[in-house]
């Protein structure tokens, strides 16, 4: 019987034993199914971090691809716009020059000098209305027509009443445009009226 007690004692040991050993085998699993759902969910949050950031970088690259087309059109616009006035500045140097020469072409010859000079500066003035015209600048018609603040400038108000009211009645100075762009308004006086 000692014999069989003892079989029976190293069963039961030997039972304990298995029995842990599942116990150990069975909270492993556990944690391994633990730790594959953490890894999971780490690896979740990563690739959801992941597309934030991707998608953050996709807005950034949009916006900077607008800003850049946006600037290569500024660019562009601003070169043609230099490339359509780029007489501009030549245009307003020589407008005093013109109205010197209308002043004095306005003066009476009294002799054939005074004649053969007055053609020699009409001549001349041709040649630069001529040049200018070719350059896209043109005189602002005035006299007779509605007053725009655009293209006049109104140095003088009357009252006339055979005239209709906001018409310019007699110009001044003459008013220049480049192109579209008014370089100089025209010095007017406007009927109040």
């Amino acid at each position: 019987m000692a014999n069989e007690e003892q079989i029976l004692k190293e069963a039961t040991e030997t039972v304990e034993e298995v029995n842990q050993n599942e116990d150990v085998q069975v909270d492993m699993e556990q944690q391994e199914a633990t730790m594959e759902k953490d890894d999971l969910t780490i690896a979740n949050e990563k690739i959801a971090d992941l597309e934030a950031k991707l998608a953050d970088s996709e807005n950034r690259l949009f916006r900077l691809q607008a800003d850049f087309e946006n600037y290569k059109r500024r660019i562009r616009l601003d070169q043609e716009a230099a490339s359509k006035y780029r007489a501009q500045s030549l245009v307003t140097d020589l407008l005093p020059a013109l109205d010197n020469f209308e002043r004095a072409m306005k003066v009476e010859a009294k002799d054939e000098g005074t004649k053969s000079l007055l053609q020699g500066m009409d001549m001349v003035y041709r040649s630069l209305v001529d040049a200018l015209s070719k350059e896209g600048v043109e005189t602002i018609e005035s006299v007779g027509s509605q007053f725009d603040p655009h293209l006049h400038q109104a140095v003088m108000q009357v009252e006339e009443a055979d005239a209709e009211p906001n018409v310019v009645l007699e110009e001044f100075q003459k008013g220049y445009k480049l192109k579209d762009r008014v370089i100089r308004p025209t010095m007017v006086k406007v009927n109040q009226s």
